[in-house]
Order: structure tokens, then C-alpha cells, then sequence
């Protein structure tokens, strides 16, 4: 018991093992200016998630990782409303293909939720299953928003 009440006070006097991190948004950004003709596999998706862990104290561990990859993923996922949004707006003059559209986005949730919680899973127990989940994430979210954006193009 002496020991529990030891644990708890000193959890409590430690300073959080969270960080904040950011990435630099341009990168997405231009990463997402420079796709055209179709292509949703750059080879620049998760260069600001790299740039974060390298500009971060402690670099490459677990926490760190996770943490980068989620603020690129929450660019993308800006990007992929923004998308949305203006595809939408692009072919309102077509009667149903809105409807199509929301129903196509509820089918990619569907399947991004899926595969990300497969790649989750696959780690069991271990720290390595928030990497790996967050980076489907990740893959899935930039595909789209390059997706939709190409949906407009001629």
C-alpha cells in the first residue's frame, strides 16, 4: 500500500511526457499543390510528420511519432474537408451525383476506419499499434483530399 500511495504521488509531481508538437503545414500544403494528373501517392505525404520527429527532443520514440503523425494527419483531414466541400460545390449542377458523393465519402470512412483498426490491431498489446493505426490514418486521409481534389480536374 505504501508503495501504490509512493507511485501515485510521484506520477503526480511528474511533468507530463506529452509534448507539443506541430508540423509545418506548408509542407502538406505544397505537397498537395504540387500532385496533379491523378497521382494520390506522393512520395511527400509524411515529409512534415519526418521534419516534426526530427525537430522534436527525444526524435524517433514511440510518443513522438505518434504525436507528429497525427498534427500532419489533421492537415490532411483540413484539406480533405476543404476537398470535399468544393467537389461538391464543382458538380451541384449534376442532379445526384451530391448524394453519390456523401455516400462515396460514408464508404471511404467506413473502409479507412476498418483498415486502420486491422493495422492497430496487428500490434496486439504493444506501442506499436498507435504508430501503425495512426499512419493508415495518415496514408488514407492524404489519398483522399488528392482523390476529391482530382475528381475536378478535367
Amino acid at each position: 500500500m505504501i508503495r501504490q500511495g509512493f507511485l501515485i504521488a510521484l506520477l503526480a509531481t511528474t511533468p507530463s511526457l506529452a509534448q507539443e508538437v506541430s508540423v509545418d503545414s506548408a509542407t502538406v500544403e505544397a505537397c498537395f499543390d504540387s500532385t496533379a494528373g491523378g497521382e494520390t501517392q506522393p512520395d511527400c505525404i509524411g515529409a512534415a510528420q519526418t521534419a516534426c520527429i526530427a525537430a522534436t527532443p527525444g526524435g524517433a520514440n514511440t510518443l513522438n511519432i505518434w504525436q507528429c503523425t497525427q498534427a500532419e494527419t489533421q492537415v490532411w483531414d483540413r484539406l480533405l474537408n476543404r476537398e470535399y466541400k468544393a467537389t461538391r460545390a464543382h458538380f451541384a449542377d449534376i442532379e445526384g451525383i451530391g448524394d453519390q458523393l456523401l455516400a462515396a465519402q460514408r464508404g471511404w470512412i467506413a473502409l479507412r476506419d476498418a483498415d486502420c483498426t486491422i493495422a492497430y490491431d496487428r500490434y496486439g498489446g504493444g506501442s506499436m499499434r498507435n504508430i501503425a493505426a495512426t499512419h493508415c490514418k495518415l496514408t488514407y486521409t492524404a489519398r483522399r483530399a488528392l482523390e476529391l481534389k482530382h475528381m475536378r480536374e478535367p
